[in-house]
């Protein structure tokens, strides 16, 4: 279900007759959209105005690829991420490529044996499942870990944010207490200038990129993983 586009519905006191009415589309079609389907974008937008919100605010998933426009650098640390890997099949390609055309990419994950996975997994009632998330991860990276350009390391940093920064734009996804990734805010940030928030999260990955262990495929510790 669509609950970005629920809230909104609620909040301009709209059911899916009176939204249907509004855009001059067939109610099943904005029961279909509440459902999960994405409307065509000159339907998007004019939903987006008739609920007074905006189009990327309603289908986040509609916003522009930022790994796509990155040319200089690609930064990305956090726990496990899998995501990335699990909702665009061809992401570990496509972040080679970037690297064959001169851009800088590093990408940082939780040690998965390392004691604070354990004390996060238990934060976010994960059940155990955190360090296979981790592994899941690593094994979907193909052969990153040897392409010029790209590094991909192993952190044992309690951190309480993923950043993901794509040249001078920048999301930064704040841990909730006892929530699960999904369930975390996202920011989307921009470098506006050489002080801020962008740069203080730039500063940020720089300062745990030093403690960053070399991860190298199927091997952890020294160990076939």
């Amino acid at each position: 279900m669509s609950q970005r586009l629920e809230s909104a519905m609620l909040r301009a006191q709209l059911d899916s007759a009176m939204l249907a009415a509004a855009v001059g589309v067939d109610v099943k079609t904005v029961n279909r959209w509440r459902a999960g389907r994405v409307p065509h974008r000159r339907t998007r937008l004019e939903v987006a105005r008739v609920l007074n919100e905006s189009e990327e605010a309603l289908w986040p998933q509609t916003r522009p690829d930022l790994a796509a426009g990155a040319k200089e650098k690609i930064d990305i640390v956090g726990y496990a991420y899998p995501f990335v890997f699990e909702l665009l099949p061809d992401a570990a390609e496509i972040i080679a490529q970037k690297c064959r055309n001169g851009a800088q990419v590093r990408l940082a994950f939780a040690d998965p044996d390392s004691a604070h996975v354990a004390e996060r997994d238990a934060l976010e009632q994960m059940n155990g499942t955190l360090a296979g998330r981790i592994q899941n991860a690593l094994s979907m990276l193909g052969e990153l870990d040897s392409v010029s350009g790209c590094q991909v390391g192993l952190h044992s940093v309690h951190l309480y944010n993923s950043v993901f920064r794509f040249d001078d734009q920048m999301i930064v996804t704040p841990y909730l207490i006892r929530a699960r990734g999904y369930q975390h805010t996202a920011f989307h940030l921009r470098r506006l200038s050489s002080h801020g928030i962008f740069s203080s999260f730039a500063d940020q990955v720089e300062q745990l990129w030093g403690s960053v262990a070399p991860y190298q495929q199927g091997v952890t510790h020294g160990k076939t993983a």
